[in-house]
Parts: C-alpha cells; sequence; structure tokens
C-alpha cells in the first residue's frame, strides 16, 4: 500500500505540521518507507504459529503465604529512634 502525496497532506493537517516542500517530501518518503516495511511483515507465513503473548515464560512471584512467630514488643522497637511506651514516637506535623 502506497499513500498519495495528498493523503500525506492530510495527515499533515491532521497532525497540524506547518511543512515547507522539503519536509513535505522527506515525510512522504518516510511514511511509504515504513508502509513497505509493514507490508512485508504482513507477507510472513503464520499460518503454524501459536499466537505468543509474553517472549519470557511468565511465572507467580508471590512467595507463599505462612504463619509466622509474631515479634516480641522489645524486637520492634530495637531500632526506633524514640518510642512512649508501645508506640513510635515522631516529630510533630502541623
Amino acid at each position: 500500500m502506497k499513500l498519495t502525496r495528498e493523503e500525506v497532506r492530510q495527515v499533515a493537517v491532521l497532525a497540524r505540521l506547518a511543512l515547507n516542500e522539503e519536509e513535505f517530501n522527506e515525510l512522504y518518503g518516510k511514511f511509504n518507507e515504513v508502509l513497505e516495511f509493514v507490508e512485508t511483515i504482513n507477507n510472513i507465513d503464520t499460518e503454524n504459529v501459536e499466537p505468543t503473548y509474553y517472549l519470557m515464560p511468565v511465572q507467580n512471584v508471590w512467595r507463599s503465604d505462612e504463619a509466622h512467630q509474631p515479634l516480641a514488643p522489645e524486637d520492634v522497637f530495637l531500632d526506633a529512634p524514640e518510642r512512649d511506651g508501645s508506640f513510635f514516637k515522631v516529630p510533630r506535623i502541623l
């Protein structure tokens, strides 16, 4: 499929591109190069190829949900800079 010059002008208008003649000729050539490349991809025989959704195998990366012993209150506050009883003490924010 090849675009006509008028179709490329219409695309430029829709994209609100103000192109001089040299820029237009370059765009016209690039559009048609891309369309030729897409056409070669469309001609590839994919009759016996299964659809691929992911290139890499997909696997679950979640860890199993296992119950663990809760931390002792003293262990929770080991690295806390300050505490007030069983609470973390933090700077006041207004």
